[in-house]
């Protein structure tokens, strides 16, 4: 095929790309995924257009094309336009390539904040543990924090414990709650301590879940802490934490 027909067949698809029938734009993307590199720069155009479902389906179609337009998505991240910034984000965290975290750790800073958020969302979908300091960082970000704590949940590296330990006894109680989980499945005994002293959290679900990561921790030094809240005020902490105390061996009747 010569270069002006396959330009040509790339701007048909692009138009198809806008009709009303979805089936006809599901057709457009998947030949668009499979033009190869003669379609990128045209597709990485369409991440800024005003239209979001075109703005997805030009990610879509790029990733499609393969791990050959990571390079092409990486510059994009640093692109003046913010929608061409988050949907190269996007795009990245769908190739789940290891080249993408040192920049979308760098992009956990963008001052847009959709960028910021499709970075942590593409960070999560890697689930490289060379994030986990960035996203530590991005703790303090009001509008990340809660996607934050759960994606250093999923990742559940060992470096992600202090932070976690800084956040349980933080003042956030969404960060709370997200950390009084996440330090029960990584499992490292440095938190026991600091478990057992969210025990008289004011938020439940933070005492819950602190009860909850004890068990999985299997610290007996939690059993006398733990048992004022067989009296708590939310009947669901009292339930948790009766299975908790029988998992830790203690007998009621002690």
């Amino acid at each position: 095929m010569s270069n002006e027909t396959e330009s040509d067949r790339i701007d048909l698809l692009i138009s198809a790309l806008r009709d009303e029938n979805e089936a006809l734009r599901d057709h457009a993307i998947a030949s668009l995924g499979q033009m190869g590199p003669d379609a990128v720069p045209r597709l990485i155009g369409l991440m800024a257009d005003e239209d979001v479902v075109i703005r997805e389906a030009a990610t879509t179609a790029v990733v499609r094309i393969g791990p050959s337009v990571v390079d092409a998505l990486l510059e994009a991240l640093q692109d003046d336009e913010w929608a061409i910034r988050e949907q190269a984000a996007s795009g990245l965290g769908k190739l789940k390539d290891p080249r993408g975290v040192e920049p979308l750790v760098k992009a956990l800073k963008d001052k847009d904040g959709a960028v910021r958020t499709a970075a942590v969302w593409a960070l999560e979908r890697i689930g490289d543990p060379r994030a986990v300091p960035g996203l530590i960082d991005a703790l303090t970000d009001s509008t990340l924090r809660e996607d934050v704590a759960r994606v250093l949940k999923k990742i559940g590296d060992v470096r992600a414990v202090e932070a976690l330990i800084d956040g349980l006894l933080g003042n956030n109680w969404m960060v709370r709650r997200h950390a009084a989980e996440a330090l029960g499945k990584i499992g490292d005994a440095r938190a026991a301590g600091p478990l057992i002293e969210s025990l008289k959290d004011e938020d439940w679900l933070v005492r819950r879940n602190a009860a909850e990561s004890l068990a999985r921790l299997g610290a007996k030094e939690a059993i006398q802490p733990l048992l004022p809240l067989l009296e708590d005020e939310n009947t669901m902490v009292q339930e948790t934490v009766e299975g908790v105390l029988a998992s830790l061996g203690w007998k009621s009747g002690q």
